[in-house]
């Protein structure tokens, strides 16, 4: 299931090779956001062209529309999108808790209200996996409960309590057996909650291990110590999954602790408005001193954009508001990203993490 090809000499990062029902995933591995089954204004092809070898989608959001019963009668969400390659499903729990559902929590699991129909429902750990069991997608997270930046100490506590249960009931509602499930550590930034929330999880011998409740308003220096310290507290055997995490310097310095898996909306999102990442930081394409700009977004980029337009010509797009202004910088993006995971890669297996990281944030600073 998870294999480590090679570790740093130098440094926690780490080549492994994580195998699904439908593929294997070479890790260190970035994974783009296809919240209700497709990446924002790209097409399968699109995404394996790049060498996307897995994306992530949102069991709640497809639970809302079209439905996991009708996706599964299409043959299943690979089938629906037509994507033959790993997904990933989070549970949407996330997104329940922090949008306008005015949720309720409580032992059974979250109370919300559905705007669809204006009444209140019940998404519970069981319900969470008979959807992504009908999904059919290769990996399954758990329901947990993420509190928010700044809980105090006993509310965190009783996420964690949450968060362990829930999982458990998760475990229990396995409907798949070509499913791995993944586990979610959570415990705020306070290092007890957190390595309690691991031991019990751990315990209960999941097919790896997400670290959650991160990148949602802590400071980067608090951010970067959780990560550290939960780093040693997942199974050295066990994929590592840092979750909500997509900037260029978070993820190298991520990789360095031993992260083998991210997934973030940041490169499509900032691309959809007009900022595009280059070997040396984000530029944003709606700057006129680009009007008459003849070089690609990034010269010493490969992608489809850059190989075959101009910065002039995107901040046209841009200013026109024309649609593939979103299409192309979203490739750009996304690539860049791509690209960076091969390099980081190929640089652990030949022990030069360090130099690599090293030069690329000189570079892009």
């Amino acid at each position: 299931m998870f294999e480590i090809i090679h570790e740093d000499t130098t440094t926690g990062a780490r080549v492994g090779k994580l195998t699904t029902a439908h593929n294997t995933v070479d890790t260190p591995v970035f994974m783009p956001v296809a919240t209700k089954g497709v990446v924002k204004t790209l097409t399968p092809t699109e995404l394996k062209d790049m060498g996307t070898r897995a994306i992530i989608s949102n069991a709640f959001h497809l639970y809302l529309s079209p439905g996991h019963e009708l996706i599964q009668s299409m043959g299943g969400l690979h089938s629906f999108m037509g994507w033959d390659r790993a997904i990933f499903t989070d549970s949407g729990g996330f997104q329940i808790l922090r949008k306008e559902f005015k949720f309720k929590l409580n032992s059974k699991g979250i109370s919300y209200m559905n705007s669809r129909d204006g009444k209140r429902h019940m998404f519970t750990p069981e319900l969470c996996m008979e959807i992504q069991g009908g999904l059919g997608s290769d990996i399954a997270m758990v329901l947990d409960d993420c509190p928010p930046w700044g809980s105090t100490r006993d509310e965190v506590r009783d996420s964690v309590c949450r968060t362990v249960n829930w999982a458990q009931r998760c475990l229990n509602a396995r409907c798949n057996e070509d499913q791995l499930v993944f586990a979610i550590l959570q415990g705020g930034t306070y290092p007890d909650m957190r390595q309690a929330c691991a031991q019990r999880l751990v315990k209960m011998g999941f097919d790896g291990y997400g670290i959650g409740g991160l990148s949602i308003g802590e400071p980067k220096e608090v951010m970067h110590d959780t990560i550290k310290s939960n780093v040693p507290m997942i199974p050295p055997d066990k994929p590592r999954y840092l979750m909500g995490v997509g900037s260029p310097l978070e993820l190298l310095d991520s990789i360095s602790l031993g992260i083998d898996i991210f997934d973030s909306a940041f490169p499509t999102r900032n691309a959809r408005h007009q900022t595009a990442m280059t070997g040396h930081g984000q530029i944003d394409l709606r700057r006129a001193v680009l009007s008459n700009d003849p070089r690609p977004i990034d010269e010493k980029c490969e992608c489809y954009t850059c190989r075959h337009f101009s910065r002039a010509y995107l901040y046209h797009l841009f200013k026109e508001s024309e649609l593939l202004a979103m299409r192309l910088s979203s490739i750009h993006n996304l690539y860049f990203l791509q690209e960076l995971m091969r390099n980081s890669r190929k640089a652990i297996m030949d022990d030069r993490f360090v130099d690599f990281a090293d030069q690329f944030k000189k570079d892009y600073l």
